[in-house]
């Protein structure tokens, strides 16, 4: 027995390079656990969120687990880092809560345009053209697109706890938060504030998984006091019985490729891209860099790979049914734990597998408990407004303008419209139209047809 095992340790020694990183696999498995603990969140938040786009959850849970499994094991088994990827807080709102219920698509075309959108960025990689587009946007809007995207998903989780209502004279006010009085599976402001209170305390003392504890803390809580409902016995929590992506409300190969051309949805095809190039690259840089797996010249080492992972991924995600996929900085944990190579990416990939034997679990877990996880998500995106200058005001109002249309108009496109528009049309009309390429008027322009289309 023990022979197998030094044997099996040669070869991953082997495989991944172990050595050559200046790590060992204990310190990948322990790595590995550790980005899982800390990505896990995604398993019960992004199931509530395409179950408003109307996917079945069952199936949803099905999806956002294979759909990381799949990512996660290409992402460490090609490319050899050390990052989970799984399906992306940010898009996973804008799949439903942009393309779906304001554009109007059914899930199965907004999934479709996920696909689309996987091609492009495959192409984009391969061609080299993500240079040219990731160039063309200035630095200011890069990090305006991020931050407008954590105040999106901030926004929707006060809603979800209740914490923020509707109101007829103000359009949005304050929900009764001191309020001890739950109802079953209903919104629970109070028990929201408790989780992302103890959640944030927890962040503080470095606690690792500190966002999936804090789910786990509300809803053991909502429990108590009645808000949600109580297991009744050990099948209500573990079962064999695991979600399946087939079936009559699986979600396996129902992406409507026809619908999503004929819808045209350039600006949703067009911001899955970009936000991805986004968000992936910049992640990937990050972590590459604290891994030490960036060069001294600024080169990466498989970068290359790494994307065209993404992009695989995302066409993946499309076909077992959940939105796109991306590159976890949460994965820094792990990073952080010393691990350096795939194995801790795999070890990840494994986890996600066990997890759908608690698959009854998610069910458990209502909107109140994640909702902490959403707003602590939008403040940790929210760091990036330290990198904007405001110096100027033709950045200065673009960037306003991509921040808070997101959430006031509910939509991440309207954000990148307004900010993208503005910007050209302030440069060029402040004569300073050399510091707009021609790939941003070109995206300019999209927009500003895509604003008059939907006057008819």
């Amino acid at each position: 027995m023990a022979e197998k095992s030094i044997a099996a340790g040669g070869a991953l020694e082997k495989f991944f390079k172990l050595s050559a990183k200046g790590t060992n696999v204990k310190t990948e498995l322990i790595a590995g656990l550790t980005t899982f603990v800390a990505v896990g969140y995604i398993i019960f938040v992004n199931p509530n969120i395409l179950a408003d786009a109307g996917i079945p959850k069952s199936a949803a849970i099905a999806a956002t687990i294979w759909s990381a499994v799949f990512a996660t094991t290409l992402m460490g088994v090609w490319a050899n880092y050390p990052v989970a990827v799984a399906p992306g807080m940010g898009l996973n709102a804008f799949f439903t809560y942009t393309a779906v219920l304001t554009f109007g698509l059914t899930w199965q075309a907004a999934l479709g345009a996920v696909f689309i959108s996987g091609i492009v960025f495959l192409l984009l990689t391969i061609g080299g053209i993500r240079q040219a587009i990731i160039k063309s946007v200035p630095m200011n809007l890069k990090s305006a697109i991020g931050v407008g995207i954590g105040t999106f998903i901030a926004f929707i989780g006060l809603q979800g706890s209740g914490i923020v209502v509707g109101n007829p004279a103000t359009l949005v006010g304050a929900g009764h938060v001191a309020s001890v009085s739950f109802e079953l599976g209903g919104k629970a402001p109070l028990l929201s504030c408790i989780g992302i209170i103890f959640t944030g305390v927890l962040m503080c003392r470095g606690v690792k998984g500190a966002i999936l504890l804090g789910i786990l803390f509300t809803t053991i809580l909502g429990m108590i006091v009645g808000a949600g409902p109580v297991p009744h016995g050990v099948g209500d929590i573990v079962s064999l019985d695991v979600p399946s992506l087939f079936g009559p409300e699986g979600t396996f190969m129902q992406l409507d490729l026809k619908a999503a051309l004929s819808f045209g949805v350039f600006s949703i095809i067009f911001t899955f891209t970009i936000v991805e190039l986004f968000d992936n690259m910049g992640t990937l840089i990050g972590l590459t860099k604290k891994a030490k797996l960036m060069k001294d010249d600024g080169s990466i080492e498989n970068l290359d790979r790494a994307l065209t992972t993404d992009a695989i991924g995302t066409m993946a995600s499309a076909v077992v049914g959940t939105s796109t996929v991306t590159s976890y900085v949460e994965s820094a944990a792990g990073v952080a734990e010393g691990g350096r190579t795939g194995l801790t990416a795999l070890t990840v990939a494994v986890l996600f597998v066990i997890a759908l034997l608690f698959a009854p679990l998610v069910g458990l877990v209502q909107a109140y408990a994640t909702a902490p996880a959403l707003i602590i998500v939008g403040a940790l995106m929210m760091s990036e407004v330290t990198s904007i200058s405001f110096d100027d005001i033709t950045d200065a109002i673009p960037v306003f303008l991509t921040i808070v249309m997101m959430p006031l108009t509910y939509s991440i496109a309207n954000g990148f419209a307004f900010g993208f528009v503005s910007y050209t049309l302030l440069k060029l009309c402040s004569g300073r139209s050399r510091e707009v390429s021609w790939v941003m008027m070109l995206v300019s322009a999209a927009f500003i047809l895509n604003f008059i289309l939907r006057l008819h």
